[in-house]
């Protein structure tokens, strides 16, 4: 079975929170961004983002915005345990945290982040940080999406 997302470019979205998902969906779509598919969990999207990466007819994501907020390590074991296949695609993995210093970014990154964002508990700087996803997936855009 063709995932339904396989038609069209998109963005990932792990979130295991269903509110701040339809704020992240809501705030990309304001602004200009892709289509958003909302895991809700890792071990959905694994699943259907494996599908969907080998199929060469399918576009696949521009990039995985991973925010699960399961237990304070889920995203790092996350990053840790996919990034490599992740990356292999082309696929940008951006990852969703409570606001830290340089060092505790460097964590992420050097797991295997692309880039990293902050989790914000205020609504207007949620919407800005969400803003800045969106800008970091216009600047980063791929052209080649179908089939790497």
């Amino acid at each position: 079975m063709t995932s339904p997302f396989a038609q069209a470019p998109f963005i990932g979205l792990i979130d295991d929170d269903g509110h701040s998902a339809r704020l992240f969906m809501r705030v990309l779509a304001a602004n200009d961004g892709p289509s958003v598919r909302h895991y809700s969990d890792d071990e959905e999207a694994v699943e259907d983002l494996a599908q969907v990466l080998s199929d060469p007819q399918s576009h696949w994501p521009e990039l995985l915005v991973v925010d699960l907020k399961g237990h304070s390590q889920a995203n790092l074991e996350f990053i840790r345990r996919h990034q490599a296949w992740l990356h292999q695609k082309g696929v940008a993995l951006l990852v969703m945290v409570p606001p830290t210093n340089r060092a505790g970014r460097m964590v992420y990154l050097e797991a295997g982040a692309t880039a990293v964002f902050f989790r914000q508990s205020e609504a207007d700087a949620y919407r800005h940080e969400l803003a800045g996803i969106a800008n970091f997936w216009a600047r980063t855009e791929r052209l080649d999406a179908v089939g790497m």
